[in-house]
């Protein structure tokens, strides 16, 4: 994303064309459908129209042209991703769509979301100022990338509100721990 960008509160893709769902479907689990690159909202019209329920979260940056217009522009939350709520005989359908790659899946069978996350995400984005953010998993190697300590290089150990790094010496083999807020740090490959 560019320096420039500004984030707005997130939405939801078609909130009026989900289909109304009965309690029975309601307990259907979640799957992530992996589309090609940019076909997210094309993904979730044609899910609309075959009355499969999905959720895109998405969220609006500010795009500077070239020219110099500033543009309003709603992307993806998680770029690559649609989730669908669809029972195990529905599954072809939705790899019939134009777009789809597949459903995440660990070995041959497609691995079910936590409805509860799936609700959580639908309650909280629209009240929240969201961006995307690579992923960090704790023992990760990140790069400061902003402020007083811009360029050291730590090992992301805990997550509160901020993310915890801890910054080692090797010289004099000593160690400090850090509160860095996440805008701040960003992956790194050693």
């Amino acid at each position: 994303m560019s320096s420039g960008s500004n984030i707005a509160v997130a939405s939801f893709e078609y909130p009026a064309a989900q289909p109304q769902i009965s309690a029975h479907e309601q307990t259907q689990p979640w799957f992530a459908a992996y589309t090609t690159p940019r076909h997210e909202k094309a993904v979730t019209r044609q899910l609309a129209v075959r009355h499969i329920e999905s959720f895109l979260p998405l969220y609006t940056s500010v795009k500077r042209w070239s020219n110099g217009c500033r543009v309003a522009v709603e992307r993806p939350l998680f770029p690559g991703y649609v989730f669908v709520n669809v029972p195990r005989r529905n599954w072809v359908k939705v790899l019939q769509i134009p777009g789809v790659v597949s459903i995440v899946s660990s070995g041959r069978e497609p691995s079910p979301l936590p409805a509860r996350e799936i609700e959580s995400l639908r309650a909280a984005i629209p009240r929240l100022r969201c961006e995307p953010h690579p992923y960090l998993a704790i023992g990760e190697h990140v790069r400061i990338i902003s402020g007083a300590l811009e360029g050291m290089v730590g090992v992301l150990v805990r997550r509160k509100n901020n993310f915890r790094v801890v910054l080692t010496l090797d010289l004099i083999r000593q160690s400090v721990a850090v509160e860095i807020g996440m805008e701040e740090i960003e992956p790194f490959r050693p």
